[in-house]
């Protein structure tokens, strides 16, 4: 007999090693009494994160408003307990594993292009406008589109950190931007926003930034207080310039599957917790964002540089929100954002 292949027999462990999870979570959704509700959650982080907190949070809100017969169980799997962002969506597409998380946008870009229009650089000018959108219902139609394609439905809207750009040399002003190698998301309106503005960009993974700049193969990237903190990017690029060049959205999403199964009452708990949910982890970003980065410069791990004539990049840039914006078929979302004030 033939022994296996390897790629047949990582096949074979995937596969049954998804199959135990499935079993496994769905055995745990029930009690013997048939009288418990389980819902799974998911957090890459540990309890401190802003994430983490808000899904604490959720749970206690859904258990505040739930009045019916049944009881409520949650169980929250942290620090990448069950995989990633991207794998969570996965789960709660299929309606097993994950019932709710809060996710980059970009992991439902596979059921729905639109859900890109989220981060777009400089979609929102500063952050009182980021919270008239966020409070709005400019994502009305991105919401049903995602829920008819994917399964899933949309919460409510957290984040509010806003990304600087980052590097082991200042960018204080359009010119010195130009030619700036800097590490970009993989999403393809990074590279033609900030290759527009006169940038080099490279797609590079989080979990390289910090090699690529120590060996100089980019000069820097963009990002949040928080991530230069927590991956101690600092240490290797110092220079923090206050270009915000996007603020941060991230959704709390809950499998389409499992919120039809759910009685009605605790639907709407859930729908009301959502929203509640993630105000607090909007407000709780927003309140530590730039005290951290304050803090940073304080502490000597980074310099701090203003950047001159912002509103240039904001002008610049709108033709390529315009034309990104046509080919995801959101440009009524993004008209929406621009006549918020």
């Amino acid at each position: 007999m033939k022994s296996l292949s390897p790629l047949y027999k990582t096949i074979i462990v995937c596969s049954l090693t998804l199959v135990f999870a499935l079993s496994f979570v769905a055995f745990a959704r029930y009690r013997p009494d048939h009288n418990t509700i389980v819902l799974h959650g998911a957090s890459q982080f540990d309890d401190s994160h802003s994430y983490t907190r808000a899904l604490v949070r959720f749970s206690e809100l859904v258990a505040s408003y739930y009045t019916g017969p049944e009881k409520l169980e949650f169980v929250l799997h942290k620090n990448s307990e069950l995989g990633t962002e991207k794998e969570y969506f996965s789960y709660m597409n299929i309606g097993a594993v994950v019932d709710f998380a809060i996710t980059s946008p970009s992991h439902g870009s596979t059921f729905s292009r639109m859900i890109t229009i989220m981060d777009v650089p400089f979609l929102f000018q500063d952050t009182e406008h980021y919270l008239a959108a966020m409070e709005s219902d400019v994502f009305a139609d991105l919401e049903q589109q995602l829920y008819d394609r994917a399964d899933v439905r949309i919460l409510g809207y957290g984040g509010g950190e806003k990304r600087h750009i980052f590097g082991r040399r200042p960018v204080r002003n359009l010119e010195e931007l130009q030619g700036f190698d800097m590490r970009v998301m993989g999403s393809p309106i990074q590279s033609r926003m900030f290759s527009a503005l006169g940038a080099y960009p490279t797609v590079i993974s989080g979990d390289e930034v910090y090699n690529a700049i120590q060996t100089g193969v980019i000069s820097g990237a963009e990002n949040s207080a928080t991530a230069l903190d927590y991956f101690k990017w600092y240490e290797v690029a110092q220079d923090v310039s206050l270009t915000a060049v996007s603020i941060i959205v991230r959704p709390l999403l809950f499998s389409g599957k499992r919120f039809r199964a759910l009685p009605a009452g605790l639907q709407d708990a859930i729908l009301k917790a959502g929203r509640e949910a993630m105000q607090f982890e909007r407000e709780l970003e927003i309140a530590i964002d730039d005290p951290l980065m304050q803090q940073l410069a304080a502490d000597g791990k980074v310099r701090l540089h203003e950047f001159a004539n912002r509103d240039t990049l904001l002008k610049l840039a709108a033709p390529v929100k315009a034309a990104y914006a046509r080919e995801v078929g959101a440009s009524a979302i993004l008209d929406a954002i621009n006549a918020l004030k």
